[in-house]
């Protein structure tokens, strides 16, 4: 299944502004009173390009939306549950190529806590803290805002998924009868948004020498910002992998243990912390919301064309 990339949008939409932006200059260079004789006025024809352009641009991402999500609707989705877990069995070497499970965030041992929300426990946590600095911009007079030594700590502690109605407090499983599937090396999957639990913007502290340094470096600290995302025990997720039994399946557990993995076919391994019919639901309407700015594009391209064409043959049969 193809993952959606932004960057590759981005950079579509960054080509369009930039040969635009070029035309428009070359115009500006064309005298005004050449200009006016032209028949057709060329800024008109740049905004019919252009929405022809951004036109096809959403267009193409439409398509490459919808045949992503009809990749997505082929996947098989599972709970982990004895059924997931005799199919698996009786399958060919124990393995499932790439399936979606979904199932509530268990740990398989103690859970991380919070460091800010108590009570809070997660299995995936993110802290982050930045600095936001002023610099003395010596030719506007101005200080001008960055933010910069930015550190991430990651904590990752193992967990499974497990079926509505499992066990999903702090301790992990119990033991023989559970049925859950192991997520593995869960930082390597992307879509994995965290839930915000913390966030905290505050002012920076300093005494006189500091200001003084400041003012002499043409530099300071205006603030500090520290924020905490967790993976939170019970969330509901989405895993689109690789599933395979232990290889000590049979020890333990009554044997009922199995891991969600990145595809060795090189699919993408997918965590979505969501339920699969929300997250199907999302790539729908952004497959609609790309199809509706392709139509409106279309349409204000058209629309601007005609009317020109319209004027131009009024202007060119004019008595």
């Amino acid at each position: 299944m193809p993952v959606y990339d932004v960057t590759q949008t981005r950079k579509s939409l960054w080509i369009i502004f930039c040969f635009i932006r070029c035309i428009v200059s070359l115009l500006s260079l064309i005298p005004e009173k050449t200009m006016s004789e032209l028949p057709i006025n060329p800024l008109v024809l740049i905004g019919v390009g252009s929405s022809f352009a951004f036109s096809g641009l959403f267009y193409n991402l439409y398509q490459a939306k919808k045949e992503e999500l009809r990749k997505l609707n082929e996947i098989p989705i599972f709970k982990p549950d004895q059924h997931l877990f005799k199919l698996l069995k009786s399958a060919t070497r124990k393995r499932f190529q790439y399936i979606a499970v979904e199932g509530l965030v268990q740990p398989d041992g103690e859970p991380l806590a919070s460091e800010f929300v108590p009570r809070r426990f997660g299995v995936v946590q993110k802290i982050s803290e930045e600095e936001h600095w002023e610099y003395w911009n010596s030719l506007t007079k101005t200080w001008d805002s960055r933010s910069t030594n930015r550190k991430q700590t990651n904590h990752t502690v193992p967990f499974s998924l497990v079926a509505l109605g499992g066990h999903t407090t702090p301790g992990g499983h119990d033991g023989v009868g559970d049925v859950y599937v192991k997520v593995q090396n869960p930082l390597e999957a992307t879509g994995l948004d965290l839930d915000r639990v913390h966030r905290l913007r505050h002012a920076a502290e300093g005494g006189v020498s500091d200001a003084i340094l400041e003012d002499l470096s043409g530099e300071r600290v205006v603030a500090k910002a520290e924020s905490e995302e967790l993976l939170r025990v019970g969330a509901t997720v989405t895993g689109f992998g690789e599933l395979v039994l232990e290889a000590d399946a049979g020890a333990g557990a009554g044997g009922r243990v199995m891991r969600l993995q990145a595809p060795q076919d090189g699919r993408p391994f997918i965590l979505a912390p969501t339920d699969y019919k929300s997250y199907v639901a999302w790539h729908d309407s952004s497959a609609s919301l790309w199809k509706m700015l392709a139509v409106a594009c279309g349409a204000v391209g058209t629309t601007v064309l005609a009317g020109t064409i319209y004027d131009f043959l009024k202007k060119l049969y004019r008595p």
